[in-house]
């Protein structure tokens, strides 16, 4: 006996007038008027939507990104040119099916960069994607979600690392080269492994990968961090 396939695309979420109304008096109110809104064409829907999670993640008042998630077009986010995080394609393959199954669960990390726009700092392989992948881009209506981090180029190269090395996905070789770049942004070898979460011996075999151990040299370098 044959198991149903799954539908290709993923559930939609239910519309405006299956969900529940909530108690709050506050939460009555607007939800009144986000439902009217529902009929709205995509774009204010987008702009009513982008502005609504920036003023609730403002009230909850917590310090975190995915709390004011946004949808912009996916075609002003831009690649980054120093990511390091390679995936091969059956990865690639089963990323683009975990997204027709279970839809876009994780929203792309993005930064403001004053000469490419919006650039990515996390999920590179997700973008290309829903990018390239007709019924995703469809279903999203030619927007991504994204949460922003105001970080300069120097913090944006650590947060990269940062994302790609808690999953596991950091290449060596390149992960170095990204070492070499925050030094040559007077990051000191102490910052790199409080930054990035390297023990010295880390950082120093990252440098001998390149070849250039000489030019790291650090007087406050030390066995453990402070």
């Amino acid at each position: 006996m044959k198991t149903p396939a799954e539908p290709d695309l993923f559930t939609p979420a239910p519309t405006a007038t299956d969900r529940p109304m909530p108690e709050h008096a506050v939460a009555v109110a607007v939800a009144a008027h986000v439902r009217n809104a529902a009929s709205l064409p995509v774009a204010e829907r987008v702009a009513i939507y982008n502005a609504l999670t920036q003023e609730l993640a403002a009230m909850v008042g917590f310090p975190h990104p995915v709390l004011a998630p946004q949808l912009i077009p996916i075609d002003q986010v831009q690649a980054n040119d120093y990511n390091p995080n390679k995936v091969a394609p059956p990865e690639r393959q089963l990323l683009k099916l975990s997204m027709r199954r279970d839809g876009v669960t994780m929203a792309v990390v993005v930064a403001d960069n004053p000469e490419l726009g919006v650039t990515v700092v996390d999920g590179f392989h997700r973008t290309d994607t829903i990018r390239n992948d007709r019924e995703l881009r469809e279903s999203l209506h030619g927007y991504i979600p994204v949460v922003k981090l105001n970080k300069d180029l120097e913090n944006r190269i650590a947060s990269t690392v940062r994302h790609n090395m808690a999953r596991g996905s950091h290449l060596t070789e390149l992960s170095s080269k990204l070492v070499l770049m925050l030094r040559d942004h007077n990051w000191s070898d102490t910052r790199i492994g409080k930054e990035l979460g390297m023990q010295p011996d880390e950082v120093l075999r990252l440098k001998q990968i390149t070849g250039l151990a000489d030019a790291f040299a650090d007087r406050d370098f030390s066995k453990a961090w402070e």
